[in-house]
């Protein structure tokens, strides 16, 4: 059977974290869908179709990772793609604390989904999309903290 991983989030934006838990994920599993989620509680800073694209740009020459938009739970969607894996990245405790409730009520929605956690890498710990998001409001330079060139500009 196919190890089919689901990699959810907002991903407003992508960055090298993210794509750090994907390449090592790929070592774990057959394929890896990145799922872009909407988040009810935030607004996208990011246009969703240009942020898709530049994943997709990110993994071209990875055949087993592929990009899809969801507005569903997650658990519906890892089921419907073939999905018995959630894969997510820990940065601190406070990520742990966070993903520990959500795998659980994704596991009652669907039981044959496993949630598998890799610890961020020490160098890219200190990324998030938020702070990425806060630097290029503010016109800092943000393209080292991404696996793509940043050429988006706000939704806002």
């Amino acid at each position: 059977m196919k190890r089919i991983a689901l990699f959810p989030g907002s991903f407003d934006p992508f960055t090298k974290g993210h794509e750090d838990i994907v390449l090592r994920g790929l070592r774990l599993f057959d394929e890896i869908v990145i799922g872009v989620g909407r988040n009810a509680r935030k607004e996208r800073y990011f246009p969703l179709e240009q942020m898709i694209h530049l994943i997709e740009l990110a993994f071209r020459d990875y055949p087993d990772v592929r990009v899809i938009h969801y507005d569903d739970l997650t658990a519906n969607v890892a089921r419907n793609e073939g999905a018995r894996f959630l894969l997510r990245g820990l940065r601190n405790t406070t990520d742990f604390e966070y993903e520990n409730g959500i795998s659980q009520v994704n596991r009652h929605i669907y039981d044959e989904i496993e949630t598998v956690f890799l610890i961020t890498s020490p160098h890219l710990a200190p990324i998030s999309s938020s702070i990425i998001r806060e630097l290029h409001r503010y016109g800092q330079q943000v393209d080292d903290y991404l696996p793509y060139k940043l050429v988006a500009q706000p939704v806002r």
